[in-house]
């Protein structure tokens, strides 16, 4: 008898078992019997899928026959599959005749096909250099493994399994594959800007894993994650926002915060922005001002910016003469930034408590309106708080205790 006929001999009875077995009332079995009949089941069904492989890994002149590409491309057709499933099909049988463990436990039932397909991957990811008996152990522990561990977990093992057979090898194979990563990551590395016309901009950004990493550290940071949603202390107004809003206000104020000075040097000087208004806009309130990049802001943005030492205000006259470039008496030192940290202790505002590090120093009474910059006139507000100073919308009152109390106009 030839091998077709054994191959068609075993269809026919596995088929004429099936047929008895319809005739069966699955509803009626015990328990004992549904467990066994499933676990046994599972097994032919790996035992059967093994013989099918077995065929399509040599099943190429098929394909050539009906001019497919291969014989995933005529799996897919003739037995209507999806594609996906018809080439990991086809790959999972190539691979079957290579690990040869890895098949036999197939073929035995002891491996389903999804463990199979999950093993064969790994070992093939393998480094092409690693000596045969390296990767005959690792198919070895992988197989064992699959007696206990579902595909998921499997796959796990596998991306670590040669820290378990040659952890010296492993460690030098991680180096190259993160040196790898890294070059390719800065390769790809990419920053694009597109305006809305409606006052934002979305921004695009792809960057190494570790820059990644550091950006949400510094956010983090201004976000405050240990106070989540509901926890005393926290404002009505933040509990409302969204953790990408969060996340996204916390990008702008850390940008507001950088240091000028420790920036690269641009056009000869330090690195900084300046806002031009003239002097009725500044005092009124009412108004626009224009940044040296041509972008356009509300005089109540530029006022609340010029708090900062990061931006300079040039506030000019009446025939556009320059009236200030961002004097310093308008910006509080350092030592009066420390002594406002030590007395305050954190954001003024009324129930807030962000602590002081985070926080921007406030003219009570605007520099622009003949405030001063000392102590007394001065108060520590965070980014958001220090947002509602500047925002004609809202109103605040000082209470007995130096706090902030905000509210909207009526």
């Amino acid at each position: 008898m030839t091998s077709g006929h054994l191959v068609a001999e075993a269809g026919e009875a596995i088929a004429a078992a099936l047929d008895k077995v319809e005739a069966v009332e699955m509803l009626y079995l015990s328990a004992a019997e549904k467990a066994e009949a499933l676990v046994q089941l599972a097994r032919l069904t790996a035992r059967l899928d093994s013989t099918r492989l077995r065929v399509v890994a040599v099943a190429e002149d098929v394909a050539e026959g009906t001019g497919d590409r291969d014989i995933a491309a005529w799996c897919q057709r003739e037995t209507r599959v999806d594609r996906g499933a018809a080439r990991r099909d086809m790959v999972l049988a190539r691979s079957l005749t290579r690990w040869t463990v890895l098949a036999e436990a197939h073929g035995s039932g002891e491996v389903s096909t999804a463990q199979a397909d999950v093993i064969a991957r790994a070992l093939e990811a393998l480094p092409k250099v690693i000596a045969a008996e390296i990767l005959d152990e690792a198919e070895r522990v992988l197989v064992e493994h699959a007696a206990s561990f579902a595909p998921r977990e499997l796959r796990v093992l596998g991306r670590r399994i040669l820290d378990v057979v040659a952890p010296e090898v492993e460690e030098d194979e991680e180096r190259k594959r993160l040196e790898a990563e890294e070059r390719a990551a800065r390769r790809t590395t990419s920053l694009t800007t597109h305006s809305h016309g409606d006052g934002t901009t979305t921004i695009r950004i792809r960057v190494p894993d570790a820059t990644a990493d550091r950006l949400l550290t510094y956010l983090h940071a201004w976000t405050n994650p240990r106070k989540q949603d509901g926890t005393p202390g926290e404002t009505d107004a933040r509990r409302e926002l969204t953790y990408p809003v969060r996340l996204g206000h916390a990008f702008c104020e850390l940008l507001e915060h950088l240091d000028p000075a420790r920036l690269p040097v641009h056009g000869g000087t330090a690195t900084t922005v300046v806002v031009t208004m003239d002097l009725d806009t500044l005092l009124s309130g009412v108004g626009v001002a224009t940044t040296d990049t041509g972008g356009r802001i509300s005089a109540a943005e530029a006022r609340r910016l010029a708090c900062t030492a990061h931006v300079v205000p040039a506030v000019l006259g009446g025939q556009s003469e320059l009236l200030d470039l961002g004097k310093a008496k308008r910006l509080y030192t350092s030592g009066q930034r420390k002594a406002m940290s030590l007395r305050d202790g954190g954001c003024r505002a009324e129930g807030c408590d962000i602590p002081a590090a985070w926080c921007e120093a406030h003219h009570l009474v605007p520099w622009s309106r003949g405030g001063k910059t000392d102590l007394a006139d001065g108060v520590l507000l965070c980014g958001h708080h220090h947002h509602r100073a500047h925002d004609d919308r809202y109103l605040h009152d000082r209470l007995p205790n130096g706090d902030l109390r905000f509210h909207r106009r009526r």
